[in-house]
């Protein structure tokens, strides 16, 4: 292999790598404005929600982290599972029901008597 091949595979390695963490650092931020919607997602979106952000910013993975494949996955996964319940929420709020989940709602109930 000549070293005008090796450096551009270099540069091209390097250009993947900026633009995964560029993707990661947008997905994360997606990921941090879903947050105000915690408390009417219940127990499962704040477990996702920490989850991801804990997995992305701690430096143990799955993969190293160079390559942030596996945090751009984990951050893309929670944010599906999040607009799917945020989805949920609004719909709830729309039908002029309580926008919390079933549990968090006899949890209140509980709490006003």
């Amino acid at each position: 292999m000549s070293d005008e091949s090796l450096y551009a595979l270099f540069v091209v390695g390097g250009l993947l790598l900026i633009g995964l963490l560029v993707l990661a650092i947008v997905l994360a931020v997606r990921v941090w404005r879903t947050g105000k919607y915690l408390q009417a997602m219940g127990a499962g979106g704040k477990v996702a929600f920490w989850g991801a952000i804990i997995y992305t910013i701690f430096p143990v993975d799955l993969l190293p982290d160079p390559i942030y494949l596996d945090d751009v996955g984990v951050l893309g996964a929670a944010l599906f599972y999040l607009t799917r319940l945020a989805v949920k929420t609004r719909q709830r709020q729309q039908e002029g029901r309580s926008p919390l989940p079933p549990e968090l709602q006899r949890r209140q109930s509980q709490r006003t008597r």
